[in-house]
């Protein structure tokens, strides 16, 4: 070597030797960095490393299931893949996005504009498709396209449709609650997301978990006091009704008597919750809750109770319904015919609106409107469904004549059809009024008495008349059991005050008499194929109900069979 270096001109030798010392002093700076970064500025590389390959994702968590009382599930959270995209890696891969675009059944260029806006934007994460089914889904990411993988998420669906379609509501894409049960106990049925890390690879795809930072908890369960079978019924009967009646919608509102349980609430027109394309709006409206009506002829038995505590009536006291009308203030109330001299009983079997007047003026002047608010007509339930309607009772004018004749028999106050099953859960109750509820497992409340255990005891009797030959709501009877309740007819009101031609038709009432179980409620909205009476329309709606669900319940019979030998009154009473 060293003669090998003798040989060298000096000139190269010095060269040599140069070169020899610089990368002597590269390999020394080379350490020094290395040591550097590995020592003092290995935290500060380390983070922005991390924060370029790590990402911290969302673990999905699934919504609570909701549940009937028997355990028949009313909705459920279904696992679906969405399709999400990192933009900047897809449009780096410009010639795939023709053929992502085809899979993703999206226009190209609206592709393409979506996925600039969101590189513009820095954004490394964009929604492309969501909740897709698994084929479609998997289509999709077996495409391998740069930037493009897939999510899961969960959808909601009711496996009984439209049937329980109000009372449900349903949820967003997000799986937020939006109406009905689901938004009125979102906070229960909503899971808490969990969170992980991943590591990343350049494309921004996750390649592995490093860690599980929050597991995912999934939602409370809901089980309601509604029975699916009931709730089907009276869904198929309502439906039947309106059609065959040609009637703008109606609603059905069923309870359990001796708990306060919610056991069916079907309205029409209905929805399909699991597709809301072309959705009408009008549509979603819980009419049970929300419509405010005059409950008419149903209310005569409340006022009739008035009169019976007041110590001055019996149900054979007799009252003078000649000529068939009555004038007050101006103002001529007429019955369907004229009914004569006939006892209280008869007053309400008939429906004859001027012996509840008569009887009503010569009660004290708020007694009518008190027993309506203390069994719970003209406020709310308390059920806890969102935008339940309060409703109104007429304040500060009951000293006018005309306003406490009109509120003896059901005009002048507002209530919604669960309030008028409330109120007539009280005389079920033998006079106690218990609270409504929607879930199975909260507390029965042991209720107030609000009317004369004596008094309740007539009015369930001359309400029993009503659903006999000659009663007005002879049409609503069922076939083994005793049956009590009250027919209405209800002129509807317009822009220009009441309508000459558009009505309600109204059935309230209950069953078995011996030991009441179920109460229900019938309102048809405005039927127009002839018949509008309650008693034509609505009575028979009930009957059928009332018929399935006892049966469903397996409630023993209490009367006598058909053909039987029953109460009889006199015939010619009005629907």
């Amino acid at each position: 070597m060293k003669q090998a270096v003798a040989l060298l001109e000096p000139a190269s030798v010095w060269r040599l030797r140069l070169a020899a010392v610089l990368l002597s002093v590269a390999a020394l700076a080379m350490m020094g960095r290395l040591f550097d970064l590995h020592v003092f500025d290995r935290d500060f590389y380390q983070r922005h490393g991390d924060a370029r390959a790590i990402r911290t994702e969302t673990i999905e968590a699934h919504r609570g299931m909701i549940i009937d009382r028997n355990g028949h599930p009313l909705a459920v959270s279904t696992p679906l893949e969405s399709i999400c995209a990192n933009p900047k890696s897809v449009l780096a891969a410009a010639e795939r996005i023709p053929e992502l675009a085809r899979a993703l059944e999206i226009d190209p260029k609206e592709l393409i504009a979506k996925l600039q806006a969101g590189a513009a934007a820095r954004r490394e994460f964009l929604y492309l498709r969501r909740q897709l089914p698994p084929d479609l889904a998997s289509a999709i990411l077996d495409l391998k396209v740069p930037g493009i993988y897939g999510r899961t998420e969960y959808r909601r669906y009711y496996p009984d449709g439209e049937v329980t379609a109000h009372v449900l509501g349903f949820t967003n894409v997000d799986d937020h609650g939006q109406e009905g049960v689901e938004l009125a106990f979102d906070g229960h049925l909503r899971g808490q997301d969990g969170r992980r890390k991943v590591l990343q690879d350049r494309r921004a795809e996750p390649i592995r978990e490093l860690s599980r930072i929050r597991d995912p908890r999934p939602g409370g369960e809901l089980r309601l006091s509604l029975d699916a079978r009931i709730q089907a019924l009276a869904y198929r009967e309502l439906k039947a009704a309106v059609q065959e009646n040609g009637a703008a919608g109606g609603s059905v509102v069923m309870l359990d008597s001796t708990t306060g349980d919610v056991l069916a609430m079907v309205n029409q027109p209905s929805f399909n919750p699991n597709n809301r394309i072309g959705l009408q709006p009008h549509n979603l409206r819980n009419r049970a809750i929300i419509d405010l009506v005059e409950p008419g002829s149903t209310v005569k038995p409340f006022t009739l109770a008035v009169a019976l505590a007041s110590g001055r009536y019996q149900p054979s006291t007799v009252i003078d319904t000649t000529p068939g009308y009555i004038q007050i203030n101006g103002k001529v109330i007429r019955d369907v015919h004229n009914y004569g001299v006939i006892d209280l009983s008869h007053v309400l079997s008939k429906s004859s609106n001027v012996g509840t007047i008569k009887v009503a003026l010569t009660l004290e002047e708020t007694a009518v409107r008190d027993l309506f608010d203390q069994v719970g007509l003209g406020r709310s339930t308390g059920s806890g469904f969102p935008g339940e309607a309060v409703g109104s009772l007429p304040s500060g004018s009951m000293r006018h004549p005309l306003v406490r004749a009109t509120l003896s028999f059901g005009y002048g106050l507002a209530v919604t059809p669960l309030q008028l099953a409330e109120a007539y859960s009280v005389l079920a109750n033998d006079g106690v009024r218990r609270g409504i509820k929607i879930l199975a497992d909260s507390a029965v409340d042991p209720g107030v008495r609000v009317i004369d255990s004596q008094v309740n005891r007539q009015i369930v009797a001359m309400l029993e008349q009503v659903v006999t030959p000659g009663g007005t709501g002879f049409k609503a009877r069922v076939p083994g059991y005793r049956v009590a309740g009250k027919t209405g007819t209800v002129h509807k009101i317009g822009t220009g005050g009441y309508e000459a031609s558009n009505y309600l038709s109204v059935f309230a009432g209950f069953a078995p008499v011996e030991q009441p179980r179920v109460v229900a409620v019938i309102i048809i909205d405005n039927p127009t194929a002839g018949a509008y009476y309650g008693g034509a329309v609505a009575a028979p709606v009930f009957g059928k109900v009332m018929t399935g669900t006892l049966r469903l319940l397996d409630v023993p019979p209490d009367g006598l069979p058909e053909g039987g030998k029953g109460l009889q009154v006199a015939k010619g009473g009005t629907p």
